[in-house]
């Protein structure tokens, strides 16, 4: 069950990916990581370390749970209380 989850997840980052209508070079560059690492993550080379699934999160506006099937609600989770109130006082 591991590796087809695994699998599903790669799958879901070429689909964000293609739904952008971006290539890997693109991401790569604005996530600053070479293509051939992209790449990797796209094809399953290279582990997703937890760094690089909030920076993907992120770059595609959902969670980390939307790219590892965890969910199939797009959209990130909303920020919490203790997010907005840090904000709001500059930390």
């Amino acid at each position: 069950m591991y590796n087809f989850i695994w699998v599903k997840q790669l799958n879901r980052l070429k689909e964000l990916r293609e739904d952008k209508d971006l290539k890997q070079k693109d991401i790569a560059r604005d996530l600053n990581i070479t293509q051939r690492n992209y790449s990797y993550y796209e094809t399953s080379q290279t582990i997703l370390n937890e760094d690089i699934l909030q920076r993907l999160a992120n770059y595609y506006n959902t969670s980390i749970d939307y790219i590892l099937y965890r969910t199939d609600v797009r959209k990130p989770y909303p920020k919490s209380i203790v997010e907005d109130e840090k904000e709001e006082v500059g930390v």
